[in-house]
């Protein structure tokens, strides 16, 4: 909780430059893009999603990770969000939220 409050105090999406935010639980991931200027979420992607459900074997490992990156990409894309801040929620950059980060800047997103 306490680091989650210390990297919200730097960090701040806008409709501009909205924020990429990654919540990691022990069986799923999820990313989404928020606009805190007008209160709402842009795209959102996560291993429970229903296109990635089915095609995902296991949804708590690394390749997961990078199949949430690479479709939260597209799909900001798609939107014309070409750049994001990204919010780490407090999570250690490592493991599965690195592999999301890069996979997402591989697909084209900027941070």
């Amino acid at each position: 909780m306490v680091r989650r409050r210390r990297v919200r105090r730097r960090i701040r999406g806008s409709d501009a430059l909205p924020r990429l935010s990654i919540y990691r639980s022990l069986n799923h991931i999820y990313a989404q893009v928020i606009s805190d200027e007008s209160g709402s979420t842009l795209a959102a992607v996560s291993t429970l999603s229903p296109e990635l459900r089915e095609a995902l074997k296991s949804r708590r490992n690394l390749e997961a990770a990078k199949t949430v990156g690479r479709t939260i990409a597209e799909r900001c894309l798609s939107k014309g969000i070409a750049q994001v801040v990204f919010d780490r929620n407090g999570f250690l950059y490592h493991g599965r939220l690195r592999a999301l980060a890069d996979a997402a800047r591989e697909a084209g997103l900027k941070f």
